[in-house]
């Protein structure tokens, strides 16, 4: 690992199958390396995967097979820019289809409780607009929903 800074996410011996998925799921994400146990630890024997480097949209991230004593929750998730509706389907239905679970306001978990937010940047902008009721109505809209539906963000923009 050559990063400063690197994000630890700690599994329950699914590291490489969650890094896996990430790399064929997420643009510009790939899985680097896999390290095995050089020798037996509490949760594992030697020869098991330990950790797996792995990038997440370009981030660095470390998966520590680490066993059961600590889980992913909300305090943590990716926040994910998308551009349009195809592709906000389009991951927000990998994580789901994948064992995952729906939340409100564009928020998602994944199989192993790691939190996702696929926000399309169009929610983000008409959050921050500068029309205060536009963007009121924008943000009501969005606390009806699970997955972010772009058109009726726009249509409450427009009020």
């Amino acid at each position: 690992m050559n990063n400063k800074n690197t994000i630890c996410l700690w599994y329950d011996g699914a590291a490489l199958e969650a890094a896996q998925f990430y790399a064929a799921t997420f643009p510009d994400s790939a899985v680097q390396a896999v390290h095995q146990a050089p020798g037996d630890y509490p949760m594992g024997k030697q020869g098991d995967v330990l950790t797996v480097e792995f990038t997440v949209m370009g981030i660095p991230c470390l998966g520590l097979n680490g066993g059961p004593a600590f889980q992913h929750n909300e305090a943590f998730s990716f926040q994910v820019a998308t551009d349009d509706q195809a592709e906000t389907d389009r991951l927000w239905d990998a994580i789901i289809g994948n064992g995952g679970q729906a939340s409100a306001c564009g928020w998602c978990k994944d199989k192993w409780g790691l939190s996702w937010q696929i926000t399309p940047r169009v929610l983000t902008a008409a959050i921050a607009n500068p029309d205060k009721a536009a963007a009121k109505r924008a943000f009501e809209a969005m606390m009806e929903m699970t997955k972010i539906d772009i058109a009726a963000i726009e249509a409450a923009l427009k009020g």
